[in-house]
């Protein structure tokens, strides 16, 4: 057992496994009601504090203040918006590099910042990231030029939006590395969890006075924050008369690492009311057929869609359902992470997958639903949505039109329509051609189509130099790592 300080600081336990809470507080229905009338600062408290036990009130209020504050966020952090009848989006992309990582990664760095100094920990901490396009740039962002830190993110060459490239590519700091690589997300992914158990290595680092931790959602100190938005929503669900105190709702969350799900998980145990959770998936299907079939089987085709944060096969925050599900049953949950290492599948037997079903929904949708959703719900309802977004709620539909549950549900809305501006223009405007346009010529576009405003911190990008060119096979992440840190 370690303190909440160790795990924020080390990311990745010892044994290659993740952590977990001993068990998981409970917020009762007046605690949740309370926040209606609560700054989204005070409601993170209201979450962190059952977790994070080893942290002062002031030091977790002195963290929230500084990451959610008005210089971060336009606005409060995560409005919910009514879009139609008995549905609501969850707006997650108000932060600095309009994505759902901002909720984490703006208040990430200042916990770890404060976890090293309770674990007197003196060696550098080396934050290795694996991203499919928007952790990268919140990590770098939000742990750009913090002390003791030195800041490596590993993304797949042609597995990002160009706007989630350029974000990386053109960020700042002296202690940030950002690099290609030539694969796939789950080859980068695969690499840096090689890299964190390489016990060698660990050694070699040491040597160095370093040591890895992560800020990809295998660190604890990820998941947490991300709770906090989960009760947000019912609070002000509850205050805007959507629903009445203690109501069970639904929530569809697009998903590929299984984080932001998890976290929407995890927030029921503790007491929100949650009938379902949709959670949905593009043509990389991996978890809509473990759902549906309790086999996980990674050994597939792998699509590049328009929706590239969720172009995964391996969810690593699966094994952490696992482990609840099987009540905490850590042998078993390796075993199974071992036989996919191992030959790429593994099966959970019928009554586990029945456990499963009774929380959660897998279905899937194509590019074409993808796109033409978009289209539907921007002409009927006056709402634009990213390809993310549209991926969660063709699903909700899906949802609906095979269970006839017509339970209020609220859509995770994970970034910015801006930020894949050439595929959102492709959806609301199918008969134009928009297939040789710039990506800040579809920046400006769908902004005087849409009337909205491209957000500044993307508009600026085009004026911004490259600092980040470097490209390397999977094979040489490690060596890069090496490389960087002069061993």
């Amino acid at each position: 057992m370690v303190c909440s300080a160790h795990a924020i600081a080390q990311g990745l336990a010892e044994d290659g496994g993740l952590f977990m809470p001993q068990e998981f507080a409970r917020l009762s229905m007046t605690e949740i009601c309370a926040m209606r009338e609560l700054p989204y600062g005070e409601r993170a408290i209201t979450v962190l504090s059952r977790f994070l036990t080893d942290f002062t009130d002031a030091e977790l209020k002195e963290c929230v203040t500084a990451a959610y504050g008005k210089d971060k966020f336009n606005g409060f952090p995560v409005p919910l918006r009514q879009v139609k009848n008995n549905v609501d989006v969850l707006e997650l992309w108000h932060g600095p590099t309009s994505a759902f990582k901002d909720m984490a990664l703006q208040i990430l760095p200042l916990l770890l910042t404060k976890a090293v100094k309770k674990t007197g920990e003196q060696m550098k901490l080396v934050i290795l990231v694996a991203t499919s396009g928007d952790t990268g740039k919140a990590a770098l962002a939000g742990f750009s030029d913090i002390p003791g830190t030195e800041v490596i993110v590993f993304y797949p060459e042609e597995g990002v939006s160009d706007i989630q490239k350029r974000q990386m590519i053109t960020q700042q700091g002296q202690n940030v590395h950002v690099i290609a690589v030539k694969g796939n997300f789950d080859d980068a992914q695969t690499g840096v969890k090689e890299l964190f158990g390489d016990k060698n290595l660990a050694l070699e680092l040491k040597e160095h006075n370093c040591s890895f931790s992560s800020a990809n959602s295998i660190n604890w100190g990820r998941l947490v924050p991300q709770m906090v938005y989960y009760f947000s929503a019912y609070a002000d669900a509850v205050k805007a008369g959507r629903i009445k105190a203690g109501d069970l709702i639904n929530f569809s969350v697009p998903t590929g690492n299984f984080g932001d799900i998890l976290a929407g998980f995890f927030a029921k145990i503790m007491g929100l009311p949650v009938n379902k959770f949709i959670c949905a998936s593009n043509s990389n299907k991996v978890l809509t057929d473990f759902i549906n079939t309790g086999t996980y089987d990674k050994r597939r085709e792998f699509y590049k869609t328009i929706s590239p944060s969720m172009d995964i096969l391996v969810s690593s925050n699966l094994e952490r359902l696992l482990y609840v599900e099987t009540e905490n049953n850590s042998g078993q949950v390796a075993q199974w992470m071992n036989q996919l290492n191992e030959t790429g599948v593994y099966n959970v037997g019928k009554n586990l997958q029945s456990k499963i079903l009774q929380d959660f929904f897998g279905t899937w949708v194509d590019e074409f639903e993808t796109k033409e959703t978009i289209g539907n719900v921007y002409r009927d309802e006056k709402y634009l949505m990213d390809p993310h977004t549209a991926v969660a709620w063709r699903a909700m539909e899906k949802y609906k039109l095979l269970t006839s549950d017509y339970t209020y549900c609220i859509v995770l809305s994970t970034a910015s329509p801006f930020k894949f501006s050439n595929s959102v223009l492709e959806a609301i405007k199918p008969k134009e051609d928009f297939s040789n346009i710039s990506t800040f010529s579809a920046l400006n576009r769908l902004a005087e189509i849409s009337g909205l405003t491209v957000p500044p911190q993307m508009a600026e990008l085009e004026n911004l130099p490259v600092l980040h060119e470097e490209v390397i096979e999977k094979t040489e992440l490690e060596s890069t790592v090496k490389k960087i840190l002069g061993i």
